[in-house]
C-alpha cells in the first residue's frame, strides 16, 4: 500500500507533514519513526524499515521535524525539547486514530528524541535507535566554527550536508542541558541499540554508554561498514531486518484468523530494490526472507530464486508427508532428507522440433533409521502424494488482478 500523505499539528501547533506506511493485511501494531538532525522522513532508512515493518503488519508514521521538509514552522526557533515535543504530538496524533505507537525508532539525533521522549508514552513498550548520540549536545560539533556567532549574534546560518540552515542560540542551549541519562535508566520498554563501529559522525562510544545507562531488555546489534545515514541500500535492509525481527518479541503481533479458503492467510511479495531483483517475502507478521537472482541474471543474489523456492516447497511437503506418514504407523524412521533438481526439458509429447519444454523437479530422498524393504518401498510411494508434488503434476489456475 502506497504511504498516505497526512499531517497533524505539533508541539506548538505548525502542521507537520508526515506518511503513514499502513500493512495490506492486518494491522498488528504501529511503530513512530523520528529522522537525523536536519535529514527528512523520506530518507532511505526510513522508507525502508517503515516499508518492512508495513511488510509484517506494524504500520509506521514518519514525519518531518517542525521546520524542516514539508512541515511548517521555523526550524531556527526549534531544539532539541521541541524535537521531544513534536514526538509526543505525534503519538496523539496516532492515539486519537486509535493507533497508539507501541514502537519507537530514531535515528541519530531523533534517536535522542525518542529515547527521552519513550518514558513519556506508557503504551510505548519497544524502542530501537541507530546511530544515537549519548549527549544530544553532540550535534553542535556539526558547526562548531559557527558557535561563537551563534552565541553572540542569536542564530547564524550554517552549511550542513550541503544545504543552509539558521541554527539559533536557544537550540544550542537546550542541547548543552538535555541530559539522557535519567531517562535511558527509567525507560520501562525494551530497547535495541544498532550503531556503526565507524560511524565517524556519532562515534561508538555513544552505544556503549547508552547501553550502559539503560535496563534489562536491552540488545546491540554493530552495523559494520554502515555509513551514519545509512545511505546504502543493503544496510538499510539489514537494519530494516533486524529491528522488524526484534520488535516481534516485544509487540503483540497475533494475526485475526484467515479468511475461508485461504488456511495459510495471504503472502505478501515487496520489490526491495528496484535497481535488482531483490524482493521481500512476508508470510505474516513472524516469517520473512528474501528472494532474488544470481549476479549473472543482473540480481544480487541476497535470495534463493523463485524457482529455489518452488524447489524448496517440493523438498519440504516431501518430506514432511513422510515424516507424517511413518509417525502414524509408528516405523522407526530417524531422518529424512531431499535434495531436489529442477530443469526444463523437451515434452515428450511435443512435435518434433517445436522447441516445446516442460519443467522436471528430480527428487532424491534419504531415509534414515532401521527401516524394512517394503517400508522404505511405502514410503517412496507415500513421497508421490505430497500436496505440492500433485500441485506441480496437475494443472493449476492462476487469477490476476490489478489493484490501485
Amino acid at each position: 500500500m502506497a504511504p498516505q500523505r497526512i499531517t497533524f499539528p505539533g508541539h506548538d501547533g505548525n502542521e507537520l507533514a508526515a506518511r503513514l506506511d499502513m500493512p495490506d493485511g492486518p494491522h498488528l501494531a504501529t511503530a513512530l519513526f523520528a529522522h537525523c538532525f536536519t535529514c527528512g522522513k523520506d530518507i532511505p532508512a526510513a522508507r525502508r524499515i517503515a516499508a518492512r515493518l508495513a511488510g509484517m503488519g506494524i504500520a509506521v508514521l514518519r514525519f518531518d521535524f517542525t521546520g524542516l521538509g514539508h512541515s511548517r514552522g521555523e526550524f531556527a526557533n526549534t531544539s532539541f525539547t521541541s524535537n521531544v515535543g513534536d514526538l509526543i504530538a505525534a503519538s496523539r496524533y496516532l492515539e486519537e486514530r486509535g493507533m497508539a505507537p507501541a514502537l519507537l525508532i530514531g535515528h541519530s539525533l531523533g534517536g535522542a528524541a525518542v529515547l527521552k521522549a519513550a518514558p513519556l508514552l506508557p503504551q510505548v513498550r519497544a524502542v530501537a535507535t541507530i546511530g544515537a548520540p549519548f549527549d544530544p549536545g553532540h550535534v553542535t560539533h556539526n558547526f562548531a566554527d559557527a558557535l561563537p556567532r551563534i552565541m553572540a549574534e542569536g542564530a547564524a546560518e550554517v552549511s550542513l550536508g550541503g544545504r543552509p540552515f539558521r541554527i539559533g542560540k536557544a537550540f544550542v542551549e537546550d542541547v548543552a542541558d538535555a541530559a539522557l541519562a535519567p531517562a535511558i535508566a527509567g525507560l520501562k520498554a525494551a530497547l535495541l541499540i544498532l550503531h556503526a563501529p565507524t560511524d565517524e559522525i556519532v562515534g561508538i562510544d555513544n552505544a556503549s554508554q547508552i547501553f550502559l545507562a539503560a535496563k534489562h531488555p536491552k540488545s546491540f546489534v554493530s552495523l559494520d561498514g554502515a555509513a551514519h545515514l545509512i545511505l546504502r541500500a543493503r544496510d538499510a535492509e539489514y537494519a530494516a531486518g533486524v529491528i522488524a525481527t526484534w520488535a516481534g518479541r516485544y509487540l503483540p503481533l497475533t494475526p485475526p484468523a484467515p479468511p475461508p479458503g485461504a488456511p495459510e492467510g495471504v503472502l505478501r511479495v515487496s520489490e526491495a530494490d528496484a535497481e535488482g531483483f531483490l524482493q521481500d517475502i512476508n508470510s505474516g507478521p513472524h516469517h520473512h526472507v528474501l528472494a532474488d537472482e544470481p549476479h549473472a541474471y543482473g540480481g544480487t543474489n541476497k535470495g534463493m530464486s523463485p524457482y529455489g523456492f518452488l524447489s524448496a516447497g517440493l523438498g519440504a511437503c516431501t518430506s514432511m508427508t513422510i515424516r507424517m506418514y511413518a509417525r502414524r504407523k509408528g516405523w522407526p524412521l530417524d531422518h529424512v532428507s531431499v535434495d531436489v533438481c529442477h530443469d526444463k526439458v523437451h515434452a515428450q509429447d511435443a512435435e518434433t522440433g517445436s522447441g516445446d519444454k516442460i519443467d522436471t523437479w528430480r527428487r532424491r530422498i534419504r531415509l534414515t533409521g532401521d527401516l524394512t524393504a517394503d517400508q522404505r518401498q511405502r514410503l517412496l510411494e507415500i513421497a508421490d502424494k505430497c500436496p505440492v508434488h500433485r500441485t506441480l503434476e496437475r494443472s493449476s489456475e492462476v487469477v490476476t488482478e490489478l489493484v490501485a
